[in-house]
């Protein structure tokens, strides 16, 4: 056997040898398998378990309960005496979307306002920055979920539910669109006069998209009437009127919510409040109908004429009166800066009478069932993403600290964002400086 030959056979063997190791290495990634055991678990989705067990394989919860075998090699995360949940989902954000306020190179969660204040083809998550310094701070705090939202005129576009991991947009994706943003207690930014001529826009809108898609190939031939909106924006309208996609109207007074009724009830639309400051008093009406709102409970000061029945036990009210609340991290509208809030919000909803467990439900299962991803997310469930997330005790409570938080399975390294270096860079006093 020649020289050459004997070193092509041993170039062979070498190249077998490493990518067996390569397979090897990927099946063994691929097959992670993580325990987190002993704590007090709340799938949301059934009771709580004492001293249980969520097993996850390959990013995925594969188990869930009181009794579950543990694999050899599993790593194991010691839970004993702690809660266990969902990662929590914040329904209402612009995370990603704002980096600083009063930068407007910073902010991408509007389209331009047209002279119709119409933006239905507006995809607000194309401007999402995946890098946003944002975004670590939300996962310490035990948020694994956002919806982002846009905001501005009368209809400001389309929303998506994402995931807080790193990588590209489309590695956090997790839907989209998941509802239609529209307003109708703002004339101003609407570019209107009143209330009235809110309610009078948006049934325009809706009708003229029924009538385009009726006469879609008259439209294009240019033998069809001026619209009051683009071809984009009617396209995009299309399936809310067909039903398919959620019509999120911001509304807080009373009088506005009931509007949202009767046009939901007139064009057959799969309808959401949000704010809803005032929703408490047509509750009877939102549970007839079977129309979900979204609000918060740190708010008891109105901060309009629209808002004069605000109070803080809305939530508890809404629930009461068997309305599904989703409750909101800022009170009322979206926000980039303090999305881990939403804690307190569920804290105080309680404080003012929500049931703990319908709270929990709140920030967890119910916006995934709302926007069409609860086969993913919101629950401790076999099969669900192994989004969870370890407390040291009640998670509504100030003093509760996350222990864990596990994305798709993969462990969050805590304590390291911008908020936190600003914290550790500051908290050392200057030499000169003394305390008062």
């Amino acid at each position: 056997m020649t020289s050459s030959i004997r070193q092509a056979i041993g170039v062979s063997r070498t190249t077998a040898i490493i990518c067996g190791l390569h397979v090897a290495l990927a099946v063994s990634v691929a097959a992670q398998t993580i325990a987190i055991t002993g704590g007090k678990l709340y799938p949301v989705s059934s009771a709580p378990i004492e001293n249980g067990t969520v097993l996850i394989r390959d990013g995925k919860i594969v188990a869930v309960g009181a009794n579950i075998a543990i694999p050899e090699g599993a790593q194991r995360i010691d839970a004993s005496g702690k809660w266990v949940t969902p990662g929590i989902v914040n329904p209402a954000t612009q995370l990603g979307l704002v980096e600083i306020g009063q930068v407007a190179d910073t902010r991408e969660g509007s389209a331009r306002p047209g002279e119709d204040a119409i933006n239905a083809a507006f995809t607000v998550w194309d401007g999402l920055n995946p890098s946003s310094v944002l975004l670590a701070p939300a996962r310490n705090e035990g948020i694994t979920t956002a919806v982002v939202f846009p905001q501005g005129g009368l209809i400001a576009g389309q929303a998506a539910i994402v995931d807080i991991v790193e990588g590209t947009v489309s590695d956090m994706m997790l839907r989209s669109p998941v509802a239609m943003v529209a307003q109708v207690g703002d004339a101003s930014s609407a570019n209107v006069a009143s209330r009235g001529e809110l309610m009078v826009r948006l049934r325009e809108v809706l009708e003229d998209t029924r009538s385009y898609m009726r006469r879609r190939a008259d439209f294009e031939r240019s033998q069809t009437r001026d619209f009051s909106a683009s071809r984009l924006d009617l396209e995009a309208m299309i399936p809310v009127v067909q039903g398919r996609l959620p019509f999120l109207i911001l509304a807080d007074k009373a009088s506005d919510i009931d509007n949202a009724l009767k046009l939901a009830r007139d064009y057959n639309l799969k309808l959401i409040v949000g704010n809803g400051a005032e929703a408490w008093m047509v509750a009877d009406r939102l549970a007839a109908a079977k129309v979900p709102v979204m609000a918060g409970a740190m708010n008891n000061i109105p901060t309009s004429f629209s808002t004069l029945g605000q109070r803080q036990d809305n939530p508890a009210l809404l629930r009461r009166a068997g309305v599904e609340v989703i409750l909101v991290g800022t009170g009322s509208s979206p926000d980039a800066f303090n999305v881990r809030n939403i804690k307190q919000e569920a804290g105080n909803a309680v404080a003012y009478g929500m049931v703990w467990d319908d709270a929990l439900r709140a920030i967890t299962l119910a916006p995934a069932e709302l926007f069409g991803v609860a086969d993913r997310v919101g629950s401790l469930r076999a099969g669900r993403d192994a989004n969870v997330v370890v407390w040291s005790g009640d998670p509504f409570e100030l003093s509760t600290r996350v222990e864990h938080v596990l994305l798709r399975g993969k462990t969050v390294t805590l304590g390291t964002s911008r908020q936190d270096q600003l914290m550790q860079r500051y908290d050392t006093l200057p030499p000169r400086y003394s305390k008062p």
